[in-house]
């Protein structure tokens, strides 16, 4: 019964965190356990009473000052002036902004937003595709949730009892792997491309393009670096980062006004309202599966069909793909960690920060598979491509990403090789 309310509730169209939230008090109504009703709110606000959460504003706010400051605009012309020597290098500066970016930002969804409004445009007038310009802007967007700092990887870290430091090494070389295999489907398709490649550029160019970016990348060095040596908690890191990039935009290149300040911090409020929210309504959801029991059900039907840690995983994987079709990836990461994590810690000795990297990867393909796939849905919208047309081109980088989860699933030391 509560499940048909829940699939009846997104078919409506519903925003999930009001599913969940419904859902929730339709189990506890339906279960005749008016008690919880009154534990409900306690699980609500608890589940936001936790520090590490305070570098989720912290990272919104980052990239909101980076876009305003000049700081991305930097990135790209960098990334613009060292790869003038390659065929059809716009796609490789497409690239390897989104890399550096992501080293940044920590989000998927505002990534793939700035840079299909930034790339996509100069991806056509080289020659390429319209959709497989947007394609990559989207695809490249994977890269967010996986190079560190990542928003997925806190929550997860949150909801699991991880180290969040752990996590973000954990993610550094499933993510150039992924930047390794999409940089060859560029030179795949680079072939196609028809306009005359563009003029390359003197040294002054790349060392008046590279000065700027060099005090930029002094922001993941602070997040990635204090983390990695234990000068700082990953919430402090965000903190730090957010000044460095404040003195950058405000007083090095003097793009980031006063004026502007409101309505940055208006947006940063907004969204990290609806992300906490989620969390919230998540959390309250998942707390009524583990009160019935949920967890160990699905511990003993696992168990009882494999006892292997590897096929364990690979069904995990299917299970996350289909999940992350039909659900938000944090959402979805709420309501499945507290289920499925001891599960594979106690029942298969997996490790949690395999466990975690996999899992996060996995959900965040969720980004570019309809019906959900907000990624896919911005890069159409911003682009002005048809979804049908930017969801085939889509389809080679869902593969790249999927190869690099099935290697860090069957060689864990991907992820473990920084701890």
């Amino acid at each position: 019964m509560t499940l048909g309310i829940f699939i009846l509730l997104m078919l409506m169209g519903m925003p999930i965190a009001f599913v969940l939230l419904a859902t929730t008090l339709a189990f506890i109504l339906l279960d005749g356990n008016f008690r919880a009703l009154e534990t409900l709110p306690q699980v609500l606000f608890g589940s936001l009473e936790v520090f590490d959460l305070l570098a989720i504003p912290l990272f919104i706010l980052l990239g909101e000052i980076m876009n305003e400051g000049g700081i991305t605009r930097r990135i790209i012309l960098a990334a613009r002036a060292w790869f003038s020597w390659l065929p059809h290098s716009i796609a490789y500066v497409s690239l390897t902004s989104n890399l550096m970016l992501a080293s940044i930002m920590g989000s998927a969804t505002a990534q793939i937003a700035i840079m299909s409004r930034v790339m996509t445009p100069e991806l056509e007038k080289d020659g390429y595709d319209k959709g497989f310009a947007a394609a990559l802007t989207a695809g490249s967007g994977l890269l967010g949730p996986i190079i560190p700092p990542s928003m997925i990887f806190i929550i997860y870290g949150v909801i699991g009892q991880v180290s969040i430091g752990a996590m973000f090494l954990g993610g550094i070389l499933p993510g150039l792997a992924l930047f390794v295999i999409i940089s060859g489907l560029i030179a795949l398709f680079a072939r196609r491309a028809k306009s005359a490649n563009a003029p390359k550029q003197t040294r002054i160019d790349k060392w008046q393009a590279t000065r700027g970016a060099l005090l930029t990348l002094s922001i993941p060095l602070v997040i990635v670096g204090g983390i990695a040596f234990g000068i700082v908690t990953p919430t402090e890191s965000a903190a730090v980062a957010t000044l460095l990039a404040v003195l950058l935009g405000g007083l090095v290149f003097r793009e980031l006004k006063l004026d502007s300040l409101p309505a940055l911090l208006q947006r940063t409020a907004r969204n990290t309202a609806i992300v906490l929210f989620l969390i919230a309504a998540a959390k309250a959801f998942g707390w009524v599966l583990v009160f019935n029991q949920v967890p160990q059900q699905v511990a003993e039907m696992m168990q009882t069909t494999t006892q292997s840690p590897l096929l364990f995983m690979l069904m995990v994987f299917a299970l996350l793909i289909v999940v992350g079709m039909v659900l938000d990836g944090i959402a979805a990461l709420i309501i499945l960690v507290p289920i499925l994590l001891p599960v594979a810690q106690q029942g298969y000795g997996i490790d949690p920060v395999a466990f975690g990297v996999v899992t996060c990867m996995t959900l965040t393909l969720g980004l570019l598979t309809p019906p959900v796939g907000a990624g896919l849905f911005v890069a159409s919208a911003i682009s002005d491509v048809s979804l049908a047309r930017i969801t085939f081109w889509i389809l080679p980088f869902i593969l790249a990403a999927s190869l690099v989860i099935l290697l860090t699933i069957f060689y864990p030391a991907l992820v473990t090789a920084f701890l």
